[in-house]
């Protein structure tokens, strides 16, 4: 019979166990460990030890098979700590920036306004009426430029932003008809207040607009006023009669070198109503709709210049005819002009960036400023002991309204 075969019941060899020796591969599949613990716990004999730390301090709890350190964590959460210091220190700038570049518009359009509408020169004056047209399409301009930005500086992007926002949406265009011609209205009862007034009783007086606001904020947007911004309205109300109480050279009937103040105070009042009403019904388009500001100034922008040119052609339209569109114009008259288109576009930003407080401070210091200005070199003013009452009133006032008391409440603990 032949022999069997002893290759069949030779027993096989004996396999190390994966845990000794050099099983690397073994090793990281059956604890599931990091490289660095595999390579630190192959070799020796305190590897069970050491494969323990090592997998301790470098594995996170839930994660299979480990996970990275913890230092590239702690790396990326104060990377995202130090942008989000950064980012609230470039919004303060901006803040601020846009508060002094709203005390510096507004003081200087009021100096400047007033300024050139005094000024004695030979030939005829400049039309407040082409200037205000002239504003309106410095102002579309700008807001083109913002919106090309905005774009990514692409003129295809920019042309169907403006065909979907503006052309394709004609109701909403048509929207801004209203205070559109509003602020017309207003922009040239300003040019015809700063011929009659001086500068520091204008600037105090316009500040009225805050009442016409609160009113129209309450009855157009059921708007809820607090104790102390009904406090303030009075005070306000209060401080604007101290400003126009008449003075010893008005009772003396002294002559004012830009015509009468009576004219001036009804202007400035017809703007603080337009002012209040105009600025209400634009707050509330702009809450209904999700369009752009600068959109939406565009669209006031090209109503307010059609108005214009209609104000022109029927106030001014002899003139115009006879001596041309920019009779008048001077250097000082074209910045005048600028400041004025640059006023909308600074409240968009002071509205965005800054709070009522600072934006009241922001007043308050144009105020000032106007006064000082006003005094020492339009010299077309003599502040008395009732005027600086009536100023501190109103300036005590501005604070007020924008003030907002937090709850005195324990905060809810999440």
């Amino acid at each position: 019979m032949p022999e069997p075969s002893r290759e069949r019941h030779l027993p096989e060899p004996r396999r190390k166990p994966e845990h000794l020796g050099d099983g690397t591969a073994g090793t990281r599949k059956r604890l599931g460990c990091t490289e660095l613990a595999v390579a630190t716990a192959t070799g020796d004999g305190g590897a069970a030890g050491q494969r323990s730390r090592w997998t301790q301090r470098t594995r996170q709890p839930g994660a299979p098979g480990g996970a990275e350190p913890r230092l590239p964590v702690v790396g990326s959460a104060g990377r995202a700590a130090r942008e989000a210091n950064e980012d609230k220190t470039m919004s303060a700038n901006l803040k601020y920036l846009s508060l002094g570049i709203l005390v510096f518009q507004t003081t200087s359009l009021v100096l400047t306004m007033r300024y050139s509408r005094t000024l004695k020169e030979e030939g005829p004056r400049y039309l407040s009426s082409t200037a205000v047209v002239v504003a309106e399409l410095l102002k579309i301009m700008a807001c083109i430029l913002l919106v090309y930005k905005e774009s990514k500086c692409s003129l295809r992007a920019l042309n169907r932003v403006l065909h979907d926002e503006i052309l394709n949406k004609p109701m909403e265009t048509l929207k801004l008809a209203i205070p559109s011609g509003i602020y017309t209205l207003q922009n040239n009862l300003l040019y015809v207040a700063l011929s009659n007034l001086d500068a520091a009783t204008y600037q105090v007086t316009y500040q009225l607009k805050i009442l016409t606001t609160a009113l129209f904020s309450v009855s157009m947007l059921s708007k809820k006023l607090g104790v102390y911004q009904w406090l303030s309205l009075v005070i306000l109300m209060t401080g604007v009669a101290f400003v126009q109480w008449p003075s010893d050279s008005q009772l003396d009937s002294k002559e004012l070198s830009a015509g009468s103040q009576f004219v001036g105070l009804m202007a400035v009042l017809t703007a603080c109503f337009s002012s209040g009403f105009a600025g209400v019904y634009f707050e509330k388009i702009l809450k209904e709709t999700k369009q752009s500001v600068w959109i939406r100034n565009i669209q006031l922008g090209f109503f307010g210049s059609i108005f214009g040119l209609m104000g022109v052609y029927i106030y001014d339209g002899e003139l115009v005819s006879k001596n041309g569109f920019f009779q008048g114009y001077n250097r000082l008259t074209w910045i005048v002009v600028v400041l004025q288109a640059l006023g909308g576009l600074v409240i968009a930003a002071v509205i965005k960036y800054a709070d009522n407080i600072l934006k009241g401070f922001a007043t308050s210091l144009s105020i000032i400023l106007s006064t000082l200005i006003s005094y020492f070199w339009l010299q077309d003013f003599v502040p008395t002991s009732v005027f600086f009452l009536g100023a501190i009133l109103v300036i005590t006032a501005t604070f007020l309204y924008g003030y907002d008391p937090k709850p005195a409440g324990n905060p809810t603990k999440a």
